[in-house]
């Protein structure tokens, strides 16, 4: 854990926090600036900013948490969301995990997707870049 780190602050105890769930390797908690009614955070204990930081061994709930909690709030619609660095829209330094209800059109998380018209051989030199790397 970081000590300067506000979410292993909540880890701790030493933050309050409304929390859903905790196992080992897991922390669940609504967030306190919620988009919409449930919108829950989900993190592994192990410290680690970015997503590629959190061994894989530490990762393994998250998503069945999420699921859950999820469910819990009675969410149909909803969105996980993950992001990774600044310029990502990444605020607390610690891997984390929103699950964000969209119950309707104002609600929840707004966002736009300015995908590209990309040429297919570009596509497929980027897929055979990326296989190698694997």
């Amino acid at each position: 854990m970081a000590a300067a780190c506000i979410f292993c602050k909540i880890i701790k105890g030493d933050i309050p926090s409304m929390k859903i769930f905790e196992s080992d390797k897991t922390f669940a908690f609504l967030d306190i600036s919620p988009l919409s009614k449930g919108h829950a955070l989900v993190i592994p204990k192990f410290h680690g900013a970015k997503l590629h930081d959190i061994p894989d061994d530490q990762l393994h709930e998250i998503l069945p948490v999420a699921k859950k909690i999820a469910l819990a709030v009675g969410a149909e619609d909803y969105n996980i969301l993950q992001n990774n660095g600044r310029i990502a829209h990444q605020v607390v330094d610690h891997a984390h995990f929103h699950i964000i209800p969209k119950p309707n059109e104002k609600e929840g998380l707004s966002i736009g997707w300015p995908a590209e018209d990309v040429d297919k051989d570009k596509l497929a030199k980027l897929l055979e870049e990326i296989k190698a790397k694997m």
